[in-house]
């Protein structure tokens, strides 16, 4: 690894998980390229946390359901990093994504096609796009679910898709572990965050039901896995790979 400060990619981080995990990472003196889909404002306020800090940060949109503009996206990247002082980045976190409440009765072509797209080609395709501006060395972390252990009503598409990612995590660690680089993926479980309409954070007969069913008896919160994330990049965990780490709380243990 190189000895100037870490530089980390974080897709969604312009709120939720992403966010927490840019500053859990600043905290660390990672600096980040935060990446938001529309929220530019949002962003900037990340920025201006993580610069309050003492890291850097640079915001730049991002769609992961669009893999045409992960050229044009790289291109940004180069731009950022050299705002930066670097011309490479150490860390990948893959997090952005939507929610999906499609069954197996009703789920479309449509939607499935739309959450494949940002779930899985999304983080495969930027990933590879981006490798090549990777450090030797880096390491990488993809954002699952605790769908891929146990089931829910209204989840046919996104939990199956996000079993793939849990997968493709194995794969990616072994075809990059001639560069020293690890991958692991976290697996949430029901998070208060805005995630799918904020259903596990405002409807109280949701928020109770999952904390009954939790070890913990209660539901997490975004500062509870940006930590797990950041820490999973950090040195003390180098001989971690091609591992799933859910962070649920002991959800349906």
């Amino acid at each position: 690894m190189p000895s100037s400060p870490p530089i980390a990619i974080v897709t969604g981080s312009s709120r939720g998980i992403g966010r927490d995990a840019v500053l859990r990472l600043a905290e660390r003196g990672v600096s980040s390229i935060v990446t938001y889909h529309s929220g530019r404002a949002v962003a900037n306020e990340v920025v201006e946390l993580v610069r309050q800090a003492g890291a850097k940060a640079v915001a730049l949109q991002l769609d992961v359901g669009q893999a045409n503009s992960f050229a044009r996206f790289a291109a940004d990247v180069r731009e950022a990093l050299a705002t930066l002082g670097a011309q490479r980045f150490d860390y990948l976190v893959n997090n952005a994504g939507t929610s999906s409440t499609a069954t197996l009765a009703n789920g479309t072509e449509a939607e499935l096609d739309e959450i494949f797209a940002i779930h899985f080609k999304g983080p495969f395709l930027l990933t590879q796009t981006l490798l090549p501006l990777m450090n030797d060395g880096g390491r990488i972390v993809n954002v699952a679910s605790g769908l891929t252990r146990f089931s829910f009503p209204g989840r046919a598409i996104y939990g199956p898709i996000k079993s793939a990612v849990e997968t493709l995590t194995r794969y990616m660690a072994l075809e990059l572990g001639p560069r020293g680089i690890c991958v692991n993926v976290v697996a949430p479980g029901a998070i208060a965050t805005d995630f799918s309409g904020g259903v596990t954070r405002d409807n109280t007969d949701v928020n109770k039901a999952i904390a009954s069913q939790t070890a913990l008896g209660r539901v997490g919160g975004p500062e509870e896995v940006g930590p797990v994330i950041a820490a999973l990049l950090s040195d003390d965990f180098r001989w971690v790979n091609g591992q799933r780490i859910e962070v649920a709380g002991g959800f349906r243990l």
